[in-house]
């Protein structure tokens, strides 16, 4: 039997705009309720980018990453929490930590953690073996677990690198990115390489960047791994880009596609149990360092 399927939901990110798509929720209220909405659908976890409540641009500010936690664990208190801690707008270590500050019933459970720097079409995200070892080093400090980021096989390599320096600790959750324009392309032969050479007691979830969402979360169903899916890696529902996605129609044909593959969906708490997240009511992530 197929384990349960880990669907990481992704509603924001950094880059969609409501000029690009009215469904991007931007603000906490409508980051919380899209959550709320697509949790009553079946999801995880969640991947959160919080956005500035003025011009809507990404922040780093614990502030509004507080905020969205806080209005998600009132209603759903068991849901996996990840803050993003990308390096693609935010180049001190003070800025991209500041939401792994957050305490007690605003801890997230995880934090993402890019493995090596990248460029996207127009920019880069800067991630200098210096950041990464620190930020690994204040989650490990924390409790708070990294969602480990890869868009080349060479980043899996570099997370046994940190398991050697005894800043990543099993299990992990690995987070394979493909398609993106200087990185590893969305098809098998990447995928098979790079599932092979993950270590030892990882759990993953495949993303497609754009056009490639679709596909790559088909193949995840379809070999037993997990999926990222949202509106942050594609904001149309077709390929013919006629259509514009919710984030309800993209968790819905996920469950549709699972359903056919015989798979039910993971719940958070089963989630928690496998990545060894505290079990009390109200601690999040793993038992401080």
């Amino acid at each position: 039997m197929s384990e349960n399927l880990i669907i990481n939901f992704t509603p924001t990110g950094m880059i969609p705009t409501k000029d690009m798509t009215p469904h991007v929720p931007i603000s906490v209220s409508e980051i919380v309720e899209n959550v709320l909405e697509v949790s009553e659908i079946g999801i995880t976890m969640v991947h959160l980018h919080a956005r500035d409540e003025v011009d809507g641009s990404p922040t780093y500010k614990k502030e509004l990453y507080g905020q969205i936690i806080e209005g998600i664990r009132k209603y759903q208190p068991e849901l996996v929490i990840c803050v993003s801690l990308s390096g693609r707008n935010f180049s001190k270590l003070e800025q991209r930590a500041d939401p792994l500050f957050l305490e007690g019933s605003l801890k997230p459970d995880m934090g993402s953690l890019t493995l090596s720097s990248l460029n996207f079409n127009t920019t880069a995200s800067v991630n200098s073996p210096e950041m990464i070892q620190d930020l690994a080093s204040i989650m490990l400090e924390k409790g708070i677990v990294p969602e480990l980021e890869v868009f080349d096989i060479g980043m899996i390599n570099y997370a046994k690198y940190l398991q050697r320096k005894e800043l990543l600790q099993p299990p992990f959750y690995f987070n394979l990115l493909l398609g993106n324009i200087a990185c590893a392309q969305a098809n098998l032969l990447n995928t098979g390489v790079m599932l092979n050479d993950l270590p030892e007691n990882s759990y993953w979830s495949l993303a497609g960047i754009g056009n490639e969402q679709l596909k790559m979360n088909s193949i995840a169903i379809a070999m037993g791994g997990g999926v990222r899916i949202g509106i942050e890696d594609n904001i149309w529902y077709d390929r013919n880009r006629t259509k514009l996605a919710t984030n309800a129609d993209l968790i819905k044909r996920v469950h549709t596609i699972a359903d056919a593959n015989e798979r039910g969906i993971m719940s958070p708490a089963e989630f928690r149990n496998k990545m060894k997240f505290q079990s009390k009511k109200n601690q999040y992530g793993r038992s401080s360092n």
